[in-house]
């Protein structure tokens, strides 16, 4: 491996960085966006009963607020529910910005990787081949290594750059697919609560 970083010359160096960034930046959001993590099953209907009840306590709505960003949403719309229906949407419409914003970080690093990688591997083709026409110019046809390894050096920054694009772009897209997902479910949890307290009709919470 690392006589192909030598042999790809100093293009690797960033190609490989952006490969460590890339990966770093998967493992981080499969750890963050978790829909268990995000939107916690039966959190509202939890919260709905203890408001009924009168037991959701200041302290515990600070733990609610603090395990995941569907509680910050559910606690928003709570706790300006006293306004009426319009105030408590734009509250959780805010909050829920806040939410998405949070889940959407170093998505654009990662987009970003996955666009400047082949550009990277390209211009390490350009380059490769410069000096074999460079070498050409000097030395003729005669000298067959010489020519073999700038030749060479353009096909591994380019292998190695669609490499790194091909699972960046492959991830990117499924970490959108996925924020769009919870963003959803976090929508239809927001729609019940506000139905609930200030609908016409019973909304049935679980």
């Amino acid at each position: 491996m690392f006589e192909l970083i030598v042999a790809g010359g100093w293009l690797m160096l960033p190609i490989v960085a952006c490969s460590v960034v890339a990966l770093a930046i998967c493992l981080e959001r499969l750890m963050v966006l978790r829909p268990r993590k995000i939107t916690p099953p039966g959190l509202l209907a939890q919260v709905w009963e203890m408001t009924r009840s009168g037991t959701l306590t200041a302290e515990y709505m600070s733990v609610i607020r603090q395990e995941s960003p569907l509680g910050r949403i559910i606690l928003a719309g709570m706790n300006n529910s006293r306004h009426g229906r319009d105030i408590m949407k734009e509250s959780i419409q805010e909050e829920a910005s806040h939410v998405v914003h949070d889940m959407e970080r170093f998505l654009n690093p990662l987009g970003t990787i996955a666009a400047i990688t082949p550009l990277l591997g390209l211009l390490g083709t350009v380059i490769g081949m410069i000096k074999v026409f460079t070498e050409i110019m000097i030395q003729g046809t005669g000298n067959a290594g010489v020519l073999a390894g700038g030749i060479s050096e353009a096909l591994i920054t380019t292998a190695a750059g669609l490499s790194v694009a091909i699972p960046a772009l492959v991830m990117h897209r499924y970490f959108q697919r996925r924020v769009d997902s919870l963003v959803l479910t976090m929508e239809q949890e927001s729609i019940k609560l506000v139905e609930a307290i200030h609908g016409d009709r019973e909304v049935d919470i679980r």
